[in-house]
């Protein structure tokens, strides 16, 4: 676990995931551009379905303001293949199946549904910086209006 919660100016937590179709995604292939990291509980869930779609929507104004959107869950890189081509999806998907990065960000955390307490994925969104400073965090997201309000952070940079 994260010893301590990460705050803004902080170095972002170095990580290098499985992006499906055997691809990787790393914060260090991707230095020197913003970094929209976003995490979310599951593929093909309704708010996981409505935040990929709302930052595919933003995609191509994601990409002017130089940076990528790259989306973490704990979903193996089939399932994120498959809930991209099922909703077309233009955003980079990350694979944490052992939530090792998850934990580096402290979005791995007690939940509760129905009285019942389980480890989850948190909702929640870091916008880390061209030399990897986390430079804006999103918790507990809700989805209508996210990937706007994210997407003027980006511009704002």
């Amino acid at each position: 676990m994260a010893s301590e919660e990460l705050k803004i100016g902080d170095k972002a937590p170095a990580f290098t995931l499985p992006a499906g179709s055997g691809g990787k995604v790393s914060l260090l292939q991707l230095k020197g551009k913003s970094v929209v990291l976003y995490f979310y509980p599951k593929d093909d869930t309704s708010g996981c379905t409505a935040e990929a779609i709302a930052f595919t929507q933003s995609a191509k104004a994601f990409k002017d303001a130089g940076a990528v959107v790259v989306g973490v869950s704990k979903d193996s890189p089939a399932s994120h293949d498959k809930f991209k081509s099922k909703y077309d999806l233009d955003v980079t998907l990350g694979s944490d199946e052992d939530t090792k990065i998850a934990q580096a960000f402290g979005v791995w955390v007690e939940k509760s549904m129905y009285g019942r307490r389980y480890m989850g994925m948190e909702r929640a969104t870091f916008l880390i910086d061209g030399m990897g400073i986390i430079r804006a965090i999103w918790r507990k997201v809700k989805v209508p209006g996210h990937a706007a309000a994210v997407l003027a952070a980006v511009k704002a940079l």
